[in-house]
């Protein structure tokens, strides 16, 4: 995933807290807010120090970034998301991030039809 569709500053993620919606499953919370100016979506992630160590939270953030990626052509694009990894998300493996972060996107009908 490209930098420029990374969101990193505080004031951005304050922003899409604010102003944006947010729907959860068990794993992952997320925010989300339209900005129809934007050509491309930009993500956040958060995963806290109570998910482990810090080994397993990168891990945690690559496997949310290449499910994204893997999602690019569903998801749509005139939006900031903010994805927050809950507790039970450091016992899954790629395929069911993917599989979580897409419920998450489908049930707050953010999937292009």
């Amino acid at each position: 995933m490209k930098k420029a569709y990374r969101i990193k500053k505080n004031k951005e993620f304050q922003t899409v807290f604010k102003k944006g919606k947010s729907f959860a499953n068990r794993q992952f919370v997320l925010y989300y807010y339209h900005k129809p100016e934007q050509q491309h979506f930009r993500v956040g992630l958060s995963v806290g120090k109570r998910l482990g160590n810090a080994v397993l939270r990168n891990q945690v953030k690559r496997y949310i970034r290449q499910a994204l990626l893997e999602l690019d052509h569903e998801i749509k694009q005139q939006y900031d998301y903010v994805i927050i990894a809950r507790y039970p998300a450091r016992e899954l493996n790629f395929f069911q991030v993917k599989k979580s972060v897409s419920h998450v996107f489908r049930k707050s009908k953010l999937f292009i039809k």
